[in-house]
């Protein structure tokens, strides 16, 4: 059984960046050949693909948000993290982790995190 959780801050002041970590247990974020992704829903739309980190490191993003999404990991916590800089109250949504094939990475996913709100707000 694979279990990811979010965590990070609920609330982000415009202008700053956000950090969040995915915690997974229960496989190896190394585990070939899947792929670990970051996904967001704000209120009322759809969900929009951010970015993922394969099993072997590289990183992808959407290129709506490649100039402000960073993404990183730490195989000795079993963790994958995000970066948004400039944060807007656009970037209000709920923020999701979740593990996909590799070769449907940002496409299709097998397990999800339970989510985390994050308001964008002065």
């Amino acid at each position: 059984q694979v279990q990811l959780q979010e965590s990070g801050p609920g609330l982000v002041k415009p202008s700053q960046t956000l950090s969040l970590t995915c915690t997974v247990s229960g496989d190896s974020i190394t585990t070939t050949y899947y792929a670990w992704s970051w996904i967001r829903q704000p209120p009322g739309k759809g969900l929009e693909w951010m970015g993922v980190i394969s099993f072997d490191g590289s990183t992808y993003s959407n290129p709506s948000l490649k100039s402000r999404t960073s993404i990183s990991r730490d195989t000795f916590k079993n963790q994958f993290s995000l970066q948004l800089s400039s944060m807007t109250p656009d970037d209000t949504a709920v923020y999701y982790c979740a593990r996909g094939y590799w070769s449907v990475a940002g496409k299709a996913y097998d397990y999800w995190g339970q989510g985390t709100q994050v308001t964008v707000s002065s």
